[in-house]
């Protein structure tokens, strides 16, 4: 059966892990149809129920993900972790394949070198990355952070005093933080995009965007 690659609401997950697994469950709570698969037997097993389909097979023989259809995906997950070879193989095997969009695990920035140097298009670290953010959060002032690349970043965080009740095009903040105002949330309200024409008023929650050490500096500001 041909699949509309546009609209192709289809995901191959490999790997039924912590990772995997949480990825595959919440996929499926958004209406995508995910193929589960891992050589585990009894992780199979688990989620049976929970995902559209599952299949006990091994990602690092080439014949078995043709059997399951690995080619005809236009997005696929490489959730294994720990095993490196696994995981390099089998992303190398879904390049072989063609698939447009590899998204594979990485434990660490060696592994995910590797990874898009053999042609993984997007390449995930996990621990890394939630490490990174918690220390954000716990030895700093926002509230929230999520890095974008290596050296940019999105921060929440409480607006500072020296931009309440002015414009943000006339704060002049972009020129002296290196930073720019993306949205605003009052207090009971939602979040809206900030605008050369907002005012920022005490108590306002702030997302900045920048360079990831000047959103750090700008978060101490609060």
């Amino acid at each position: 059966m041909q699949h509309n690659k546009t609209h192709d609401k289809r995901v191959l997950v490999i790997g039924l892990g912590r990772f995997g697994s949480s990825l595959a469950l919440e996929l499926v709570t958004h209406g995508w149809e995910v193929l589960g698969m891992d050589s585990n037997p009894r992780l199979v097993q688990a989620y049976a129920d929970s995902l559209t389909h599952t299949v006990v097979a091994d990602s690092t023989d080439d014949e078995a993900l043709r059997q399951v259809g690995a080619q005809e995906f236009s997005r696929a997950v490489v959730a294994i972790g720990t095993h490196l070879e696994e995981s390099i193989l089998t992303t190398s095997l879904l390049v072989d394949m063609g698939v447009p969009n590899i998204w594979a695990k990485a434990i660490s920035r060696r592994h995910g070198r590797i990874l898009q140097q053999i042609g993984a298009h997007h390449v995930v670290l996990p621990e890394h990355d939630m490490g990174e953010r918690v220390a954000h959060l716990v030895s700093g002032r926002m509230l929230d952070y999520v890095e974008i690349e290596e050296d940019f970043a999105l921060g929440k965080t409480r607006a500072p005093r020296e931009i309440l009740g002015r414009k943000l095009g006339e704060s002049g903040i972009r020129a002296t933080h290196g930073i720019t105002v993306v949205c605003i949330k009052r207090h009971g309200e939602q979040f809206t995009y900030a605008t050369a024409e907002t005012v920022p008023q005490k108590g306002d929650i702030i997302i900045v965007a920048g360079k990831t050490d000047r959103v750090e500096r700008f978060a101490e500001l609060t």
